[in-house]
């Protein structure tokens, strides 16, 4: 079954990221280990997955919050950039760490992206640390109205990694991961829950840990993906159309191959910044180094990489086929390249910069959308004025949704609203007439007008 949104789907945002996700009811680690073991093993004899994994411990002192891989012996190259970046992070040099996050192997690890993370996000790093900071304080808020959904989602998290840990603490990092996502709805409860949300915090939960999340979770959610998390999912929507014109431009022939179906298809991935889909850690972690360091258009810009680095597989496909079509672009491919990926999607980004791309795409943007307000990482917003935004946003969905309304209506009602609207007119211009004196004027030229007939007759 595929489903292709249109501006007339009747959908809410609750059926829709069911229908995408098609999240079962939770279900036990140990079911949910052997469902993915099975899916790693096809993949492993199909040659489609890299079966080299490190081990996985935590770190004393951090609690939940770390994750290190066993490597080789550094490089002097590995050596010399791990300098660069502590440098960057003491220096708080962000063009440094946009250079050192998009260059190949990224922030290297994750004691790196636990400094260089929150001033890409624009977080402060030490305030959880502060004293007369009252980090409990949360909890006497009242209850965000997601809450319900939010546990049936962390129930299902931690599934493909980290791995090697007891069940007792698989469900300490889902209990940090419900505090941190309960913390930030309650704390700014105008922000809508979205199925795959939990996805991203669950990596920011992972690099960061307990103390440094909440602020960066909340900076994320009102400054870099607020247009996900509005009340209706119309802005997201309106992000995807990006890639067909993006297609259209960079290769035409592959973006007529693929009019015919809706991109909607990106909708999953992009909404989870890519984490629903990755189920590697290290490669969703070295992802995120690139995606945090760009502003918000270049994950769309991403997607659309991907799609034409699928270029044969896709243009073998018969036209007259859109479901399959559908079907493979809502899978991405496994494993990904992502040091190539990266390079192409910023080659994609700085040969198509948004701003010149066909049919006025990025002026139909809403001047509120995170893709324009968060263009700049060394203009430091602050969670308030994303918290204006958000109203601003929700301001402008409430009158788009009664113009659709009224639109519809007109057009439902469109031959009575005739008939009614001539009758109304008709009634107007006797009453005009009447008043003025001209109806006798135009009985008498009516019964001159007849007689005329009458004597042709």
């Amino acid at each position: 079954m595929i489903v292709c949104w249109t501006e007339d789907s009747d959908w809410d945002s609750k059926s829709l990221l069911n229908f995408i996700f098609k999240i079962p009811e939770p279900t036990s680690r140990e079911f949910q280990r052997g469902r993915v073991a099975l899916h790693l093993s096809w993949a492993a004899m199909s040659g489609t997955v890299d079966k080299t994994a490190g081990p996985t411990s935590r770190s004393a002192g951090q609690g939940s919050s770390q994750i290190e891989h066993s490597a080789d012996a550094p490089s002097r190259e590995t050596e010399s950039k791990h300098v660069s970046i502590a440098r960057a992070c003491e220096e708080s040099n962000i063009d440094s760490l946009i250079r050192l996050a998009t260059s190949e192997g990224g922030l290297l690890n994750d004691e790196l992206r636990r400094k260089a993370w929150p001033l890409l996000i624009g977080s402060e790093a030490g305030m959880a640390e502060k004293p007369g900071v009252n980090l409990s304080a949360w909890k006497e808020l009242p209850p965000h109205r997601d809450e319900d959904q939010v546990q049936l989602d962390v129930n299902r998290a931690f599934v493909y990694y980290p791995n090697g840990e007891s069940e007792r603490e698989i469900e300490d990092r889902k209990s940090s991961l419900s505090d941190v996502i309960v913390q930030v709805l309650r704390e700014h409860p105008m922000l809508c829950y979205f199925q795959g949300y939990h996805d991203i915090v669950q990596v920011l939960l992972l690099v960061l840990g307990d103390q440094l999340v909440p602020s960066a979770v909340a900076r994320i959610s009102l400054l870099r993906i607020r247009d996900y998390m509005l009340p209706s999912l119309s802005p997201s929507l309106r992000h995807l159309q990006f890639i067909p014109i993006l297609l259209g431009s960079a290769d035409p022939e592959l973006g007529r191959r693929l009019s015919r179906t809706q991109p909607f298809f990106a909708l999953a991935a992009t909404l989870t910044l890519y984490a629903h889909d990755i189920q590697e850690y290290s490669d969703i972690a070295r992802l995120y180094d690139f995606i945090l360091s760009h502003e918000p258009v270049v994950a769309i810009y991403m997607f659309t990489a991907i799609v034409m680095s699928r270029r044969e597989e896709l243009l073998e496909i018969p036209i007259d086929e859109p479901e399959m079509l559908h079907f493979t672009l809502s899978k991405l491919p496994q494993p990904l390249d992502l040091e190539s990926l990266i390079s192409k999607t910023m080659q994609l980004f700085n040969t198509h910069p948004p701003e010149k791309l066909p049919n006025l795409i990025w002026w139909r943007i809403p001047s509120n959308s995170v893709l324009k307000t968060s263009r700049n990482l060394k203009e430091k917003q602050s969670v308030k004025k994303g918290e204006e935004l958000f109203a601003r946003q929700a301001a402008q969905l409430r009158r788009e949704e009664l113009q659709q309304r009224a639109s519809k209506m007109m057009w439902k009602y469109r031959r009575p609203a005739t008939s009614i609207t001539l009758t109304v007119l008709a009634g107007v211009m006797s009453f005009w007439l009447t008043r003025n004196g001209y109806d006798r004027t135009l009985w008498a030229y009516l019964v001159r007008l007849s007689g005329a007939f009458r004597f042709r007759r």
